[in-house]
């Protein structure tokens, strides 16, 4: 028997939250469910706090249970908890925020939401995600009954222009929502959510780790009832509900002194779909005013789509453990996408639908949390276990470098990571706190040299100076480093300095004093040369000078200190961008042989039509030498040609 039965109509300002809820707010239809679990969720956990508090209701806590009953002759889905419940002022309350009057305000919020105001205001009432359901229903029944009160309340809609709520006798404690689904035939294309698979796949994406057992109590087919098997069929019901859907094993909440290595290798395979074991594990958790818990894993190889534009990037998001997004690209930069996890916060502003995050000052505070403890775990990978670090280094050295680029505030942690080739040593990277610890006594600053690749940047025609007086330089092959070294000004104090750059000059004062008679006879020797040169080859570089770098090569190109290089210049070009043809300065060997034997014929005949195309040719080698691209190879394979048979 029943009392106090109302029927009331919605508002027209109601029903256009309605329609923007249903229709607008969620991407994805299996929310629905996701949002039903975690509203039961919610009941019990109030349940067993009010359980604590003197004069609260006694309840058994091993006796909480979450149940998702399948019907499918009468196509209708039930979740159904034993919690804390509603009373019917709490039903109205609760339920009836979009569907009381007076709803323009919250309608206003939820459009201002849609734009990308902040929404936490809203998240959480029970109203917001229960009405997800009528994405995929026709009709919605409510039965509850608060805990230590008797009777109950039912409400029930079909989301269009009333809503029926009346007093019962008989509702248990709990609250069980039973969706009426629209037809499979709809035009919405659903999928049957009676489909015993179909609901274990959600449970298993959204809801795998909620804390209370998730049972599913399926009401088979009328046509697929056999009545032979009736008392198999009852033993088999029996046990499948005592399984629950759910592993409610959050590893992330659980103390790190009761897991062992076994079990965050196996969550981490779940979670990255991996083979292998992960080279690190972080486990942190944040307390205070904003709580959270992450548990992070960097892996042991570097996954295909690591630099490709639409690869996986970001931790999975948890809400008090229910799933929220798979890739949270907010919570850690771009160049730290290798890293999988999972980080589930406690509060956490979110969309009305809780499918995107809003950008707020505890978002900023959690990232920031953990770039700091990644880049710290991989700092002590660095000073306790150098071959895990090598792994790390070599399978994401180049993505860790891109902070260099976007993350200011930590670029000098990232530098101390750092570890590249050099000519110190050929078989071990070193570090630039290494670089720096074995400079020589007279040396300001690192010298480096970018290039494709390690035996190119060693065969260099600029190393020859470098190697001769015994340098040590960096070999800087990975196509982001043409971007880093520019961004970076410098390390501890010491300048980053391209060899391929400005002018160079090894010397100590004394071998100066020493040598500036020589120096001063050379400048006045090729006088009448370099001119010549600028003049003849003016359509490529924009000064020819003598070079104290060369030791055995003729010559080679340089650049002014901040001129671009020509790899950045090629990789911009790639990329679609127009670049201007940038002129540089051609540095001759005074004492090679070539470079001499030009200086005679000049001052022989400077008119001769050969020293212009020798000028070409020796241009052309100092272009090749570095890896560059000849702009008419043709023509320079032609002259190299003729002047090789006159030789012979």
């Amino acid at each position: 028997m029943s009392t106090r039965v109302e029927t009331l109509e919605f508002q027209a300002e109601a029903r256009q939250l309605l329609q923007l809820m249903v229709h607008s707010i969620y991407s994805n239809k299996d929310i629905f469910l996701r949002e039903l679990i975690s509203n039961a969720s919610d009941a019990l956990d109030k349940l067993r706090i009010a359980s604590l508090v003197e004069d609260g209701p006694r309840v058994d806590s091993a006796d909480l249970r979450i149940e998702i009953e399948a019907n499918v002759d009468a196509r209708t889905l039930t979740v159904r908890d034993n919690g804390i419940g509603m009373s019917r002022d709490e039903v109205v309350g609760l339920i009836g925020t979009i569907a009381k009057s007076g709803t323009a305000e919250l309608l206003r919020k939820l459009r201002e939401a849609e734009d990308g105001a902040a929404s936490s205001d809203l998240i959480g009432q029970f109203g917001v995600g229960f009405y997800s359901t009528f994405m995929v229903a026709d009709r919605v029944t409510l039965l509850t009954g608060k805990a230590g009160e008797s009777g109950g309340t039912r409400w029930e809609s079909d989301g269009a222009g009333t809503y029926v709520i009346e007093t019962v006798d008989d509702a248990p404690r709990g609250t069980a929502v039973t969706v009426h689904l629209k037809p499979e035939d709809s035009e919405d294309r659903l999928y049957d959510y009676t489909d015993e698979n179909k609901i274990r796949e959600i449970v298993k994406r959204y809801s795998d780790f909620i804390a209370w057992p998730i049972r599913l109590v399926s009401a088979p087919a009328a046509n697929d009832r056999d009545s032979n098997d009736d008392e198999t069929a009852e033993s088999g019901a029996e046990n499948a509900a005592d399984r629950p859907l759910n592993s409610m094993k959050a590893l992330w909440a659980r103390p790190q002194s009761e897991i062992d290595k076994a079990e965050y290798d196996q969550f981490y395979r779940h979670l990255s779909h991996d083979w292998t074991d992960p080279l690190e594990v972080i486990h942190m958790k944040g307390e205070g005013t904003f709580e959270y818990e992450a548990l992070l894993f960097i892996p042991s190889r570097a996954p295909l789509d690591l630099f490709t534009r639409d690869a996986r990037r970001g931790v999975q998001l948890y809400v008090k453990r229910v799933f929220i997004m798979d890739d949270c690209a907010e919570l850690l930069p771009n160049y730290l996408r290798f890293v999988r996890g999972v980080v589930d916060t406690h509060d956490l502003s979110l969309n009305i639908s809780r499918e995107i995050l809003q950008q707020d000052r505890r978002i900023q505070l959690v990232r920031r949390r953990l770039v700091k403890k990644v880049l710290a775990s991989v700092r002590a990978l660095q000073e306790n276990d150098a071959e895990r670090y090598r792994t790390l280094w070599k399978e994401f050295g180049a993505a860790l470098k891109e902070g260099l680029l976007e993350d200011a505030d930590n670029q000098e942690a990232i530098l101390d990571l750092v570890s590249v080739d050099s000519t110190h040593d050929a078989d071990r990277p070193t570090t630039l706190r290494e670089y720096t610890e074995r400079m020589k006594d007279a040396q300001n600053e690192i010298y480096y040299l970018t290039g494709d690749s390690r035996g190119m940047i060693e065969n260099s025609p600029h190393m020859e100076a470098f190697r001769a007086k015994g340098y040590e330089v960096l070999i800087l092959t990975d196509p982001v480093d043409e971007v880093c070294v520019e961004r970076v000004a410098e390390f501890d104090g010491k300048p980053l300095k391209s060899i391929a750059k400005g002018e160079v000059d090894l010397d100590t004062d004394d071998e100066k004093k020493s040598s500036e008679a020589e120096r001063e006879q050379l400048r006045k020797d090729f006088a009448a040369l370099l001119p010549w040169l600028a003049a003849k080859l003016g359509d490529d570089v924009k000064e020819v000078r003598l070079s104290s770098r060369l030791t055995t090569s003729p010559a080679c190109l340089v650049g002014d200190t901040f001129d671009m290089t020509p790899a950045l210049e090629k990789m911009y070009r790639a990329m679609g961008h127009e670049m201007p043809r940038p002129k540089r300065i051609l540095e001759l060997n005074p004492t090679h042989a070539l470079v001499m034997g030009l200086r005679a014929a000049h001052e022989r005949d400077a008119d001769s039509a050969t020293l212009g195309d020798t000028a070409e040719l020796l241009y052309g080698m100092a272009l090749l030498a570095e890896g560059g691209e000849l702009r008419d190879p043709a023509r320079f394979t032609r002259l190299l040609a003729e002047r090789l048979a006159e030789a012979l």
